[in-house]
């Protein structure tokens, strides 16, 4: 039976491979992001493209009516929309904390209400959120950014155990370093916020490591496998990694003390 995929942030990245691999191995997919002019390539592909900024209501709604009165349902969701913005708590204004939030948890979550009566009425589906290895720990100046993804793991968990008995799986996506718009967008904003900090030279510090860490990033395909993987698995994990220095760091989250976790942690942005 063809299924209906529904990527989110499919301009570019991770979002924009996943929606091409899934459509090549026969799924129906649509890309929806905010800038169209972006998906320009994709309809060749055999992917439908549509208007979604997942911060607007009005454009959510009429999104997913638009699938469902075409396709019956939304299948599989993979909330792949999303963006860092860096800097220190202090320093990041809370309209802007307020903003990443929207994006990271709240469109996820709106667009998961959205879909779910169909999935409880076909007793399927799948429910990807892509959250990151930063769902896990926090780096200093990244306070909101984390905040977002610790929430969106928390969410998943619960939501996990609360549709299971509608035969619908949630899976959490947890991307380490990914050659994504992701890494540049975080830098700038991070730059931005911190040009009169008190923490400037710490922030300093962390803006170099991160260009540095940049050239180290896996390429976006290796997301999308893991996407794939999760998809297309029976029984799929409740989580996947992957990614530059994913499973490492994550290794090391789970066996160290949250003292010797920090000291590694800052010990690689001197």
């Amino acid at each position: 039976m063809n299924k209906t995929v529904l990527v989110t942030g499919a301009s570019a990245g991770m979002g924009k491979e996943t929606a091409k691999l899934l459509a090549a191995n026969g799924y129906t997919v649509y890309g929806a992001a905010r800038r169209m002019e972006k998906m320009n390539e994709l309809p060749a592909l055999g992917i439908k493209t549509i208007a979604m900024d997942v911060t607007d209501e009005v454009s959510m709604v009429k999104g997913v009516q638009q699938i469902v009165e075409t396709e019956g349902a939304v299948d599989i969701l993979i909330n792949n929309a999303g963006f860092g913005s860096y800097g220190a708590i202090e320093d990041v204004s809370i309209a802007d904390a307020r903003y990443q939030l929207d994006v990271n948890v709240f469109g996820a979550a709106r667009l998961i209400q959205l879909v779910l009566p169909k999935m409880r009425e076909k007793r399927w589906g799948k429910i990807i959120n892509i959250s990151s290895i930063g769902g896990k720990f926090a780096t200093p100046y990244g306070g909101w950014y984390h905040a977002s993804k610790f929430a969106l793991e928390g969410l998943s968990d619960a939501l996990r155990n609360e549709v299971k008995q509608f035969g619908i799986d949630v899976v959490i996506i947890e991307p380490g370093g990914v050659k994504t718009e992701w890494g540049s967008i975080a830098y700038d904003n991070l730059i931005k916020n911190s040009v009169s900090s008190a923490y400037k030279d710490a922030v300093d510090k962390l803006a170099g490591f991160m260009k540095g860490a940049l050239e180290k990033n896996a390429e976006p395909i290796v997301i999308a496998e893991l996407i794939k993987k999760a998809v297309e698995a029976k029984r799929p994990a409740f989580r996947y990694t992957g990614g530059y220095s994913a499973k490492p760091v994550i290794i090391a989250r789970k066996l160290l003390s949250d003292k010797m976790f920090d000291k590694m942690l800052m010990s690689q942005m001197k």
